[in-house]
């Protein structure tokens, strides 16, 4: 026989009282069981522009995006908390939660992206920068070579809206540039990136005009190898 006072324990999620004994409303109980838990906060990685070798010349603007996704990172999960988790009150179409958790995966994805690409970036341009012995190898057992690499990297900056990755799929121990249109488009789950190309104009317009390809040439001469190598020996 059920006790009046018998309460079900949801996985991590707090606790539920039993609705069909009248307790409380299951909307009401399961709104306040899958409240997001409320402490995190993004703090941004102090990249500067002397850090980044000023490049390119405005990098102090794109620099000032990446901070503005950290704040609007932070703003988005704090009205997330506030928001109705009935879910008679979700909709595909449009519900304040679905919104917010749509542009909080768009700000996210700004700040991991942003932090691959600067955190990967040299001060200064090397003119012979080629990877280290176990980034080679790596790479040329999935591309055949570091050139042939290099070439579709290239091809799929190119082809890219928004970013382009050197990403390591955990689940299959494979390298593959993947392409993204926005900050929150094409993630491959359980795929880590270890190189993040920023394709947006604003990243080179104002020192490269059209010229993609000048740009990328750029990038892969300030790109740091030794940082590469290291998170990909983290994460294989």
């Amino acid at each position: 026989m059920v006790n009046r006072r018998t309460l079900i324990r949801s996985a991590g999620a707090g606790i539920l009282a039993s609705a069909a004994l009248g307790v409380r409303p299951v909307a009401e109980v399961l709104a306040e069981a899958t409240k997001p838990g409320g402490a995190y906060r993004w703090v941004s990685k102090g990249f500067t522009p002397q850090s980044l070798g000023n490049w390119p010349s405005d990098v102090d603007q794109h620099l000032a995006l990446y901070e503005g996704y950290v704040k609007k990172s932070n703003q988005l999960f704090e009205q997330m908390e506030t928001v109705s988790r009935d879910p008679a009150e979700q909709s595909i179409t449009y519900s304040a939660l679905r919104e917010l958790k749509v542009e909080y995966s768009f700000a996210v994805g700004g700040v991991k992206n942003h932090e691959v690409f600067f955190g990967n970036q040299l001060s200064a341009p090397r003119s012979n920068n080629v990877p280290g012995k176990r980034m080679k190898q790596a790479i040329e057992k999935h591309f055949g070579s570091v050139e042939r690499w290099e070439a579709d990297l290239r091809a799929t900056g190119i082809s890219a809206r928004g970013w382009a990755w050197l990403a390591l799929d955990r689940d299959t121990g494979s390298l593959f540039n993947y392409i993204g249109d926005a900050q929150n488009t094409y993630p491959i789950w359980n795929a880590v990136p270890l190189v993040a190309l920023d394709m947006y104009e604003h990243a080179f317009f104002k020192d490269y005009g059209k010229d993609r390809g000048a740009y990328i040439t750029d990038f892969l001469k300030r790109l740091d190898w030794g940082n590469v190598e290291k998170r990909f020996t983290e994460i294989s």
